[in-house]
């Protein structure tokens, strides 16, 4: 085995971004969707701050003790951050600067303050003071005996108001750009057959002389500048404290976190940005990382769709055939296993599940886990209107799921409000397990039925990631659901029922040792030279001692296939190793369903699950891992990982180097394993 046990986790998730970089990169990538993926890496690369960098700060603040949970020294972890996010913004300008010029091809211009006709400059005029005036509120900084606290969801224009006769002093201020409360983008009037389009924080530059008029000064510069804040939520141990006021404490907390990152531009006034610098407390060993013109990229997910003349429409989901033409969607699951492939699949048909059980008669009761719900959630109108028809609703809503506490907090309250029994999850761990179980009683006896699935409860994110979702009423998944849910009642004391269950993986406390299983059962079979072959698709493999598990069955001889969207810490080549095929695939959609097969001496085992192969969900948080029986279902799952599998477009190989090359097509079919799959699922669909 390499001297180095595993790839740092870190690192991998950085080269997993890069991957999105790699389709903004990519000219056959339509543009309106190379622009997206630019969005999606600069929000990824915020959020990685925001979370693992914070992190990596607060080890090295615990001196020896932080260095105990790391193989390498946190220090040395983040010059290697920085580097490689130096080198990945360079890429980033690059690519952006490609897709400007194609842009231009199209007819379409991103125009600056100091690109305008006399037109536009009346139309910009107007709009400041009708809009954006009244929204914002220059500050004087060195004025200020406390500098401000700088949000981290927020971009501002560094400004320095000058003399061109040198008469007055510089002076430097700070403007809020508002564009969470106006669009980013504001399109200009422009000549027939072109677009021109100008960003929110160009028309604050071009009225600088208007904003700062009383003060004298006649020259006028501006710069963008972002922090990136410590995201982490302290959940302190104070007993008289309800875990409600720990998070909105905590979410207070956050926006005066710490500065884990300072983004300016480039060709900011060197005075200024050394004044910023000493004012915000950093140093040089803080993420100080020159940039663009441009910041807050994460708002081109939303570049206006309007100036495009090419639409990419995505293709539109589709019923299961299972669903066609049936009065009751639970007819069909009563009676039989559906498993729903999203996006392609339509998530309406688990809304239908719902709504259904909300009118049901004979429907008594409905529990359900949530963890990110859409903003205006169809599945939360499903279950206030059970409430009403009289229905017992519980939803286990987790309140601590990252970036999404606050909403979270609202939809408690809705829920309370409306009558149903809302619980808050289990102290010091999280509920991921996306789960639901539906009680009716006919003649009185009671049927159970709902789902297991490895994907938020979120009919928008349903379409664009690609999740699968088990419909059952099988009574021996249905009653370890059953217990699940009974435990999550009382966590305190009815953590027997998580043992108890004998059909689901259940994390914390019986997946960790049932995947060793398994996959030592291979392992067995390999040794005495049978067949033996592991299939894991997971958006993270970090989990040192199932790697290590997945080291000793590729010695062994077994045969493993791993699709891994984002962190992947095992080195996958290794001259002991018969055969590990490892790929990421980035797309159109994002990958974020969990499966896996185990060959099992030819009686196939198969599981779609909520978990990653990650410490914190196999020991940490409540997850459930669904076997499928149903031969058919089994095929279908096997069908749409061998697509995958055999992805040589979007597909790259998950190498030691962290290469990210493409898999080479050669002389074979070229396959994208989404189009395909869309294609695969749509033919049994007709």
């Amino acid at each position: 085995m390499p001297k180095q046990k595993t790839i740092i986790r870190d690192i991998s998730w950085l080269s997993f971004n890069r991957r999105v970089l790699q389709e903004a990169a990519d000219d056959t990538v339509p543009l309106r969707e190379r622009i997206r993926f630019l969005g999606i890496f600069s929000n990824n690369l915020d959020e990685f701050f925001r979370v693992r960098v914070a992190t990596l700060n607060r080890m090295i603040a615990l001196g020896n003790k932080g260095r105990m949970h790391l193989e390498e020294n946190p220090r040395l972890i983040l010059d290697n951050i920085q580097d490689k996010v130096l080198e990945q913004q360079k890429e980033f300008d690059r690519v952006w600067n490609e897709i400007i010029r194609e842009l231009k091809k199209e007819k379409i211009f991103l125009v600056t303050e100091q690109k305008l006709n006399r037109t536009q400059k009346k139309f910009i005029l107007d709009y400041f003071n009708d809009e954006i005036r009244s929204n914002i509120v220059p500050l004087m900084i060195e004025s200020i005996p406390e500098f401000p606290t700088l949000s981290d969801k927020s971009i501002y224009l560094a400004c320095t108001l000058s003399k061109k006769d040198k008469s007055m002093e510089k002076r430097f201020a700070l403007v809020s750009v508002p564009a969470r409360r106006l669009p980013r983008f504001i399109i200009l009037p422009s000549k027939q057959n072109e677009k021109h389009i100008i960003l929110l924080e160009d028309i604050i530059r071009f009225c600088l002389p208007h904003i700062f008029s009383f003060f004298g000064y006649d020259t006028f510069s501006a710069a963008i500048i972002k922090v990136t804040r410590d995201a982490e939520i302290d959940i302190d141990n104070d007993v008289s404290t309800s875990l409600i006021q720990k998070i909105q404490k905590g979410l207070k907390n956050r926006k005066k976190g710490k500065t884990v990152r300072f983004i300016y531009d480039k060709d900011i006034d060197a005075a200024l940005l050394a004044y910023l610098v000493k004012r915000l407390g950093l140093t040089h060993h803080d993420s100080l990382i020159p940039g663009g013109r441009i910041h807050n990229f994460k708002d081109f997910m939303d570049f206006p769709d309007s100036v495009f003349t090419k639409r990419n429409l995505r293709k539109k989901p589709f019923i299961h055939p299972a669903f066609k033409n049936v009065t009751r969607t639970s007819d069909v699951v009563l009676k039989k296993d559906v498993l729903l492939h999203f996006p392609y699949h339509s998530f309406d048909s688990v809304i239908d599940l719902l709504r259904e059980a909300a009118i049901d008669p004979d429907v008594v009761s409905i529990k359900i886990t949530c963890y990110r719900l859409a903003s205006r959630s169809k599945i939360i109108n499903a279950l206030t209107n059970a409430v009403r028809n009289g229905k017992y609703v519980t939803v286990v809503l987790e309140l601590r799921a990252r970036f999404d506490e606050e909403a979270n907090l609202e939809w408690k309250e809705e829920l309370e409000e409306a009558g149903v029994k809302v619980l808050l999850g289990v102290p010091n761990m999280k509920v991921h397990g996306k789960l639901c179980l539906i009680k009716k009683v006919v003649d009185q006896k009671p049927i159970f039925y709902g789902f297991v699935s490895t994907g938020n409860m979120n009919e928008r994110t349903a379409r664009v990631y690609g999740d699968h979702c088990l419909l059952t009423a099988n009574k021996n998944i249905m009653a370890d659901v059953n217990r699940i849910f009974h435990y999550l009642e009382q966590p305190k004391t009815r953590f027997h029922l998580l043992n108890s269950c004998t059909t689901l993986l259940v994390s914390p406390t019986t997946m960790r040792q049932q995947l060793m299983q398994l996959v030592q059962k291979e392992i067995q079979a390999a040794k005495n030279k049978k067949p033996a072959a592991i299939t894991l698709k997971v958006n993270s493999l970090s989990d040192e001692q199932l790697i290590e598990k997945l080291y000793e069955a590729a010695r062994a001889g077994v045969i493993i296939n791993l699709v891994i969207r984002g962190i992947c810490c095992m080195l996958t080549e290794n001259a002991k190793f018969k055969e590990v095929y490892a790929i990421s695939i980035v797309d159109e959609y994002l990958e974020h369903a969990r499966v896996m097969i185990f060959h099992n001496n030819g009686k196939e085992k198969v599981f779609i699950s909520s978990a990653d192969w990650m410490v914190r969900n196999i020991d940490h948080r409540i997850e459930a891992a669904c076997p499928i029986f149903e031969k058919n279902i089994q095929q279908e799952l096997k069908d749409i990982i061998q697509i995958q599998l055999s992805d040589n477009i979007k597909a790259r190989i998950l190498d030691n180097e962290l290469s990210n090359l493409y898999v080479n097509p050669r002389n074979t079919k070229k396959v994208r394993s989404q189009l395909e799959t869309y294609n695969y699922l749509h033919r049994k669909s007709h």
